[in-house]
């Protein structure tokens, strides 16, 4: 990356095992948003990898230059390191657009244990693709930021304070490849939502649920925003994730 790293988005690289956790954050956000998983997964004996994806906690400017392309390379690289430095078997977790692509690896990788989504965007209206498609079209480059969506007011997510619409488009656009594949997920998910999500509608979880054939297990939020890892629920979102871990690793 170009610019420098924002203090608190570093990615991390723990040692662990013999199992291992890829965590992904999400769209405009950095590891600050799934640091807590990352640490809780850590604790609990698992080898993690917390990239940053590229475009990713620097500058708004930079990620302008980004797409899916350049986030999902990133993310199977990460998953390819990970799973050369373990025995055991390797889950993924994800939030929102860590969701999406976590959902991606699932379809391309057979080979992972399990998966767990929280406010995973899988789904997103057509129109939203039309309306960024015709704010591009204008001339527009940047509209107002969708990250810290917390309803803990002492709680802060480190994110842009702009979202770049070529890139926001790409992931739009992405859908289309990783949708059709969900079916070929067989191993247990854990799908975690917010009920009131003002970034993701909750209808998405209800679609990878829907689409997936693995075992589903489903855990609904009911005082925390978007990111409900540094929400009200975080402890519950980070007890759940390592227990789910653990029972799909033994």
């Amino acid at each position: 990356m170009a610019a420098p790293i924002l203090p608190g988005a570093e990615p991390e690289s723990i040692d662990g095992g013999p199992h291992g956790a890829l965590v992904l954050h999400g769209f405009t956000g950095n590891c600050n948003s799934m640091r807590p998983i990352a640490h809780a997964l850590a604790a609990a004996g698992f080898a993690v990898e917390l990239p940053l994806l590229p475009g990713h906690g620097t500058t708004v400017e930079e990620m302008n230059t980004t797409t899916w392309r350049d986030w999902s390379s990133a993310a199977e690289e990460a998953l390819e390191k990970l799973e050369a430095r373990v025995e055991g078997k390797v889950v993924v977790a994800g939030l929102s657009m860590g969701g999406s692509l976590t959902a991606w690896l699932g379809t391309r990788h057979p080979e992972l244990a399990g998966l767990a989504f929280i406010n995973a965007a899988i789904t997103m209206p057509p129109e939203m693709r039309e309306a960024v498609q015709a704010m591009l079209d204008a001339g527009t480059e940047y509209m107002d930021g969708i990250g810290s969506d917390i309803a803990d007011p002492d709680a802060t997510e480190l994110a842009y304070d702009k979202t770049p619409l070529r890139p926001l488009l790409s992931l739009l656009e992405a859908e289309a490849e990783t949708t059709p594949g969900l079916g070929a997920i067989t191993c247990p998910s854990l799908i975690i939502t917010s009920r009131n999500d003002h970034v993701v509608p909750p209808s998405n979880s209800d679609d990878l649920a829907a689409q997936v054939r693995g075992p589903v297990e489903r855990i609904w939020l009911d005082r925390s925003y978007h990111v409900a890892t540094l929400d009200y629920d975080k402890a519950e979102v980070e007890k759940a994730v390592v227990a789910f871990a653990r029972k799909v690793t033994t």
